[in-house]
């Protein structure tokens, strides 16, 4: 199999559902997550293990995880925000935990309930724990370009978070800009800044298009050396806790203008498109992504 020159993750089962109105049925996450799988994506953030009471769109982990098929060389990840959430993703079969800190003190007190400095001591348990059961980890900075509550976000701040993870020597360090305010001269500072911090590291990134910027902030990680991109099939998503925090970027929309400039991505941008239609029935309403409504080109024979 010929490895991606980017790997996308595909996030639409969880941060694309979790803001969501419509709350989807199991079944038909299950039809997303293969759906994907037969577009040829092969790392899925299927799902969130946190409180059902404050995100409803993801009491059903546990029963999605169950009902799903694990191809050879798909990799499933499970969101947690804390201890209990990482003992659900790892008891529910997950061979990845993606553990999330919030670049700001208020947003990580609205979202996870606690002080950065708590979130943090979590991580080092969990990164322990997870090594000890043998599944990857990455770590998510979410607010990494902005905050809605604090404003904007300085860069040495996000990298002495970062820092503090790197402590912990986590599988991928990911820059989450969760309220879509950042641009790629921000993208360009973090990721020399976290290079800096860790020459080797595997770095990721997950960006919102809610000011129209999430394509062009892709495109500066990609030149500045990401190797892999969170994108969510169809655009949808959100962040609950994030006033106005609309769509990911898109799946379709990313795997066209990486395969334009010559990136390999092993995706299927038709299956991934013919995906993007689909989900918007489950969803009552039409998907923001802009190939979903145009298709490729040259359009297929």
């Amino acid at each position: 199999m010929t490895l991606p020159d980017i790997e996308i993750v595909e996030v639409a089962p969880r941060d694309g559902l979790q803001n969501e109105k419509a709350l989807v049925s199991t079944a038909d996450k299950a039809e997303l997550v293969n759906r994907a799988l037969a577009a040829g994506l092969r790392r899925l953030e299927v799902t969130s293990f946190v409180n059902p009471k404050r995100v409803p769109q993801m009491a059903d982990a546990e029963a999605l995880m169950a009902t799903l098929s694990r191809p050879q060389g798909a990799g499933f990840i499970g969101l947690a925000l804390n201890q209990r959430g990482f003992e659900r993703a790892r008891d529910a079969g997950c061979n990845e935990v993606n553990f999330v800190v919030v670049a700001s003190e208020t947003f990580n007190q609205r979202n996870q309930g606690v002080p950065i400095a708590d979130t943090l001591a979590s991580w080092a348990s969990i990164r322990e724990q997870a090594s000890a059961a043998g599944l990857r980890t990455s770590v998510t900075i979410g607010a990494s370009f902005g905050c809605p509550f604090e404003g904007e976000m300085p860069a040495n701040k996000v990298l002495r978070i970062a820092e503090a993870v790197l402590e912990h020597a986590p599988d991928e360090l990911a820059f989450a800009d969760t309220i879509g305010c950042g641009v790629p001269t921000q993208v360009k500072a973090l990721l020399r800044g976290a290079r800096a911090l860790a020459p080797d590291l595997r770095l990721r990134c997950h960006f919102h298009d809610t000011r129209a910027t999430g394509i062009a902030n892709v495109a500066a990680a990609v030149e500045n050396g990401v190797q892999a991109i969170d994108a969510s099939i169809g655009g949808i998503g959100g962040c609950p806790f994030a006033p106005a925090a609309t769509g990911n970027v898109a799946t379709e929309d990313v795997v066209y203008m990486l395969e334009r400039m010559g990136l390999h991505t092993g995706v299927d941008l038709d299956a991934v498109i013919e995906a993007a239609r689909w989900i918007a029935g489950p969803l009552g309403k039409p998907v923001p992504s802009a190939l979903s409504r145009a298709g490729g080109f040259p359009p297929p024979a």
